[in-house]
């Protein structure tokens, strides 16, 4: 007999169950195996197995397509072969509940095909210190699109990701495109375009097809820092001068010296035998323009008699600045210096010093004369470059306030009252990385205030990083060991950026009695500024402090939001358990009925179940028995641990005679004894049904029901019905009572006739109860007057007043 539980379960089914054959999911019996099918077009079939929850049920089949399988009866399990030929297959398995209602769940097939991946490149503009490119990658016959993900990579770091909702399952050719400006401080970038089909979990991609390109931007030429701006040399010599540019693409040079063409495209020239002082111009061209270099090239008379030490001097503003100028001809009538400041006058060979306490002339020129005793004079000058270091250095922002990632900003740094400026290289760093160098053509000598900028497009990254500059002089090999140098305080950048979750899993397998909450996930919010994070499960705001239990398996979404937007990410939890039992431990069932759940264990993943009885593991049976009462014991097991559980059965059955219908004959005056029992679980309630006589009694021993007869006569011939009936059934037992004796001759007609009325009208009533089975009761039969068998008659038998019920 069903239990209650089960019972409940068929009503709730019966229900919900409509004729366009949908369940909830919630109480659908059904369950695939696998529940889903990700596998590449033209693979070999893939065979799935559908099972059912339900002992009972009118029979289960698959639809493929509009094709239906053949339908099984009385089966649990049945199995279909997919074929991954189709890429619109739509398969279902349904379970017939009764005549008119079905349960159905589909099968989420999906076919798919890894696509080509063509990449191309193309330069769109140039903005200042920007190039705009414009990436295309067309991803060539892929399936489902829907899956589809093309990320976009810049140096390895995920910089952009798409999606594609078009549902068509079959392939397709789509592209993404994506426009990018690189800076001149990025020199090489390396783009990847990739394409992966992703089906929801880890486990559930398909390798990423990608290809990679490099770009980098395009920049008018300049100068490199180390370029040479001032040559000396003795007459006569061979010299070469030198123009080191930058550009991209790479520059062109040109020379001209005292304004004729030298020579084109070399970034050196050789001059044979230098005459005299000259000066020349490098120019450095590509199609973003071009730069110069001017050279001045100081050509010292061959045989000098005139040395000056040293000939050339890089002194700061303000220091102490002397220089020895000396002779070795003899035919020398005197020497001496000429200068605004330090001059010596005519004075005697062989040295005469020029000397200044503290030089605080820009553009010093003095030079040193010699006057022969012929009367020529010779004037050497010494080379003085005079620096000074910045007051300070300062980066800003221009007052733009906080950044917003994707957009453009420049950073600017101002180096005040600095010289000579032509000298001054000036160097931003982002953190510790060199992202820009800048020089100055400026042949201004005194201080001036000079600026770089930066143009950065902001990242989210950038958010608390530091931006500085660096102002330094470079002042050649004469300059100082270290060089004259003043840093910037840093800047920090602030970005703002939309929030969105780091390092948070599609998937989430844990246990229940671990105490597992949603914010014990490795899911890091992150936004700027800082997001407000809240989780949902099924559309309602929870706690994600309080930990999960069996019931709580499911998608729970993040949704972070500040004052720059929300997004917001979903986590799939899967709570398992160790095995337990909840049902009963008494059950009864009746005997011939098919096996059925009558006590499953609860645990995920499913437990495996081993009945043992009386010690021995034994096996469900196909129908349950009268032997199969009495205890089993139950083990439940999975991953997460075991359970027992003790439970008792108890087979119910109809009654059972152990004797069959009889005949008996007695002589007339005899004593006669009519005993009844029958066999059945629970006990049976027996009662007879017969003629009532003085003579007759009804009495009970034990489990039987006795007639007994004293001296019977004619009167108690007849019918004697045993009736043994209990809440399974019921069954009848038939007697013949015949009385033979003296007057047997007169009595044995009018017994006959009236036997004969009894069984017609036994079957007139059989028929009757035959023709409406479903108008069950009780019928009462009155006395009956039959000529000619009026020592019969049909009574209500000792029952207590109850009527016949057959």
């Amino acid at each position: 007999m069903l239990s209650v539980r089960m019972l409940s379960f068929f009503i709730l089914i019966f229900s919900l169950c409509d004729a366009d054959s949908i369940c909830p999911p919630e109480d659908n019996p059904l369950i695939l195996s696998p529940h889903e099918i990700i596998e590449e077009y033209g693979g070999n079939p893939v065979t799935v197995n559908c099972s059912t929850t339900l002992a009972k049920h009118k029979g289960m089949y698959f639809t493929v397509g509009n094709e239906t399988s053949h339908i099984i009866e009385e089966q649990m399990n049945i199995s279909q072969s997919v074929s991954l030929s189709d890429w619109n297959v739509k398969i279902k398995c349904k379970v017939k509940l009764n005549e008119s209602h079905e349960c159905s769940k589909d099968l989420q097939v999906i076919t798919f095909k890894n696509p080509e991946v063509v990449y191309s490149v193309q330069l769109e503009n140039v903005m200042g210190k920007e190039t705009q490119y414009r990436l295309q990658c067309d991803i060539i016959n892929v399936a489902p699109v829907q899956y589809l993900t093309v990320s976009w990579y810049k140096n390895n770091e995920s910089i952009e990701t798409q999606i594609f909702n078009d549902t068509i399952k079959t392939p397709v050719n789509v592209s993404s495109i994506l426009r990018v400006n690189i800076s001149r401080e990025e020199n090489v970038v390396e783009f990847r375009c990739e394409a992966q089909l992703n089906f929801g979990r880890q486990e559930q991609k398909t390798p990423a097809i990608s290809q990679t390109q490099k770009v980098s931007a395009h920049y008018a030429p300049e100068l490199n820092t180390e370029s040479t701006k001032a040559f000396s040399s003795l007459e006569g010599n061979n010299i070469t001068l030198s123009c080191e540019a930058v550009g991209n693409l790479p520059p062109v040079y040109n020379w001209t010296c005292d304004g004729e063409i030298m020579l084109e495209n070399a970034n050196s020239l050789n001059i044979t035998r230098v005459k005299h002082n000259t000066t020349c111009t490098c120019t450095a061209t590509n199609y973003l323009g071009n730069i110069t270099n001017t050279i001045n090239v100081h050509v010292e008379p061959k045989g000098c008699p005139l040395t000056l030490t040293p000939s050339e001097m890089v002194v700061r503003f303000g220091d102490p600045i002397s220089i020895n100028c000396s002779t070795s001809p003899t035919d020398v009538e005197g020497m001496g210096w000429e200068a605004p400041f330090g001059g010596t006058g005519f004075e005697r060979p062989p040295v005469v010093t020029w000397r200044v306490e503290k030089l605080e002339e820009w553009a010093p020129s003095p030079f040193c004369y010699v006057t022969l005793n012929n009367g020529s004079q010779i004037i050497v000058r010494p080379v003085i470059t005079v620096y000074k270091t910045p007051d300070f250095v300062s980066v800003s922002d221009m007052g733009r306030g906080p950044m917003v990632e994707g957009r453009e900003y420049d950073l600017k740094c101002d180096v005040i009252n600095v010289a000579p400026v032509q000298n001054l290289t000036v160097t931003w760093y982002r953190g510790n990385e060199t992202v820009k160098t800048e020089t100055f053509n400026d042949s201004t000598m005194t201080p001036v205030n000079a600026f770089s900028t930066l143009r950065i497009s902001t990242q989210r990254d950038y958010n608390g990083l530091t931006f500085r500059c660096e102002a330094e002089l470079h002042l050649g090999p004469k300059g100082p060991k270290f060089l004259p140098n003043v840093t910037s305080p840093p800047y920090t950048a602030v970005v703002l950026y939309k929030p969105f979750m780091e390092a948070c899993p599609h998937h989430v397998t844990v246990v229940e009695n671990a105490a597992f909450s949603i914010d014990m996930l490795p899911c890091q919010p992150d936004g700027s500024p800082p997001p407000t994070v809240q989780w949902f499960y099924e559309e309602k705001l929870i706690n994600p402090s309080k930990p999960l239990t069996r019931t709580d398996s499911g998608k729970y979404t993040a949704v972070l939001e500040n004052s720059l937007g929300r997004s917001n990410t979903s986590v799939h939890i899967t709570v398992e358990l160790s095995p337990s039992f909840t049902c009963k431990e008494h059950y009864e069932i009746t005997v011939n009925d098919k096996p059925q759940s009558i006590c499953e264990p609860v645990g995920l993943p499913t437990p495996t179940l081993t009945w043992l009885k009386d010690g021995k593991q034994v096996v469900s049976p196909q129908r349950w028995k009268k032997n199969d009462s009495g205890k089993y014991l139950l083990n439940a097991n999975n991953t997460h641990g075991k359970a027992e559980h003790t439970l008792y059965l108890k087979i119910l059955y109809a009654p059972e005679f152990k004797e069959g219908n009889e005949s008996k004959e007695v002589l007339q005056g005899e004593n006669v004894t009519l005993s009844c029992s029958a066999d059945s679980n629970p006990p049976s309630n027996i009662r007879w049904i017969y003629t009532a006589a003085e003579n007759s009694n009804v009495t009970t021993e034990g489990h039987q029901k006795i007639i007994t007869i004293t001296r019977a006569t004619s009167t108690n011939a007849g019918y004697y019905i045993c009736v043994a009936e209990n809440k399974v059934g019921r069954n009848k037992r038939f007697i013949t009572l015949m009385i033979t004796g003296k007057s047997s001759k007169i009595l044995f007609p009018i017994i006959w006739v009236s036997l004969t009325l009894l069984i017609i009208s036994l079957i007139l009533l059989v028929v009757c109860c035959r023709i409406c089975q479903k108008k069950r009761g009780h019928y009462s039969f009155f006395p009956v007057k039959v000529p000619n068998v009026s020592n019969i008659p049909l009574t209500t038998a000792q029952t207590n007043g109850k009527a016949w019920d057959f």
